[in-house]
This record gives structure tokens, sequence and C-alpha cells, in this order.
């Protein structure tokens, strides 16, 4: 926020305070206490607010993860500043892109766009982007429509209090990490080749 912007902020704010109490299943009743700018008590219930609080896991929490995981953001491989903004970038406008498809493809059906599986939409849209890339404005209007009818139908299993066990998959592999330069490490391993032969 620049300078201009913070200060055209009002000196004051109105806040409301509210106590929600979170049940899951399998889990002790959490307190939990939330200050809002949602000032109207008859619109926004506890209830709608408990509601909103509980979906922050999939609004906050599964993007971060689809950006990092999904679309494979978890490791940036640019060597300077301006590049890695620019791949952050880039991973946000693909994720950007994928859940406009998602919206596009609920707008006329009773589901929502967070029922859908994200990683079925990437696969479904690389599947037709050549398609939608060199073909005629008429067919690909119809790409697009064939697209979404495609997004529509794959829902996800909706499992409720899914709790996965954050461990890695794949075991470790038998060397050392790589901590200096490959430059530096090849004139090693090549010094040490020379002196065992």
């Amino acid at each position: 926020m620049s300078n201009e912007e913070f200060e055209e902020l009002p000196s004051n704010f109105i806040v409301r305070e509210v106590c929600l109490r979170i049940q899951r299943r399998g889990f002790r009743q959490e307190r939990i206490i939330v200050v809002t700018t949602l000032l109207d008590a008859q619109r926004y219930t506890v209830q709608k607010l408990t509601q909103l609080y509980g979906r922050r896991w999939s609004a906050a929490e599964v993007s971060l993860r689809h950006l990092k995981t999904t679309l494979k953001m978890e490791m940036l491989t640019a060597k300077t500043p301006a590049m890695v903004r620019k791949d952050i970038w880039t991973h946000l406008l693909a994720y950007t892109l994928l859940r406009t498809i998602m919206w596009q493809a609920v707008s006329s059906s009773e589901h929502t766009a967070f029922q859908l599986s994200f990683q079925s939409t990437r696969q479904q849209f690389n599947q037709l982007l050549t398609l939608l890339a060199t073909t005629g404005k008429h067919q690909q209007r119809q790409c697009h429509q064939f697209l979404l009818e495609q997004v529509a139908t794959n829902l996800l299993t909706m499992r409720a209090d899914r709790s996965e066990p954050r461990v890695l998959k794949h075991r470790p592999k038998p060397y050392p990490r790589m901590q200096e330069p490959r430059s530096i490490l090849k004139g090693k391993q090549a010094r040490r080749s020379r002196l065992f032969q």
C-alpha cells in the first residue's frame, strides 16, 4: 500500500466482535472470536459467519495447495528476483484462468465451482489447448463449450472433515544435497577421478 492510499483510509473503523463455536466430528468444540466489519447482525448472523469461517480452508489453504502442487509452483527455478516475480505472476495467471473456466462451467448448473475438480479442469484444458489456439472462431466456440461441459461433469467427492497425513510420499535418494554450484562439483569430481587413475 502506498503512502497516499494509507492516508486515504479512515482513522477509525466500527467493527463487530462475534464469538463463533466451531464443531467438527471427532474434535472438541472450538470457541473463536472473530472481528468483522459486517455490522448487520440480522443479515450476517452468527451461523452465516461460522459457515464463512469454515470455508476459509477451501478459499485459502486449498487454493495455495493447487498453486504449489497442481501447478508446480512449489520449487521456483528462476535465478533473479525479476524472473521469480514473473514466475509467480505466470502461475497466478494460470490459476485464475482455470478458476474462470470452472466458474463459467457452473454458471448454468446447480453446482458451485468449489465442487469441481481443479486437477481435472487443468487436464481438460491442456488437452484442448492446441485446438483452442489454432482453429477458427466458430470451432473455438465449439471447443470452449465442449470444455465447459466436460469440466462441469467432473465433480469432487465431498468428504466432510477429511484429514490427510502430512508426510512425504517419495523416499529420499541416498545422495547428499547439492550445496555448491555444479561447476565446482564437477571440478571436484574430475580431480577425484584423476587421483584414482
